[in-house]
């Protein structure tokens, strides 16, 4: 397995970049989206955008990125992780729970039940950002080794 670590890191690099593209997209997709009116063919255009990029790439993308990131760390020797591991661990968390709550607004545009404003998404678009900065830090710099 270890002769093909550099694969799978490369792997795993290009479904994090895949998930975060979704992650960043999204919400702009929502911005606009609020800015519909309910069941006119630009709503419904958005709905279709929205389903396909969260089943089609993000929801693979994610999945891909903890196979191969998981099987990157295992390779490489859990116990050789330190705390920089941890924190990333942790934005890596709070990136899934962002993505959770990014399929929950989609539903909730899907029945016409949308309940946040354009400024809100523009906001909430800052998180993935952030926690994205965070995991490359930890990885990159690893500041706490």
């Amino acid at each position: 397995m270890e002769d093909y670590y550099l694969w799978y890191k490369a792997i795993h690099v290009i479904s994090v970049i895949s998930w975060m593209v979704g992650m960043l997209y999204m919400p702009r997709l929502f911005v606009y989206h609020t800015k519909a009116e309910k069941g006119s063919d630009m709503d419904k255009t958005f709905q279709t955008m929205e389903y396909r990029l969260l089943k089609f790439i993000m929801n693979p993308a994610m999945i891909f990125t903890y196979f191969f990131g998981l099987l990157v760390a295992y390779i490489y020797g859990f116990v050789a992780l330190g705390v920089w591991f941890h924190i990333k661990s942790l934005a890596i968390l709070g990136l899934t729970i962002f993505h959770i709550m990014l399929s929950r607004w989609r539903k909730d545009f899907a029945k016409g039940e949308n309940k946040h404003s354009e400024k809100f998404y523009r906001i909430i678009n800052e998180v993935p950002t952030i926690l994205m900065i965070i995991a490359v830090i930890m990885v990159i710099v690893k500041p706490f080794e």
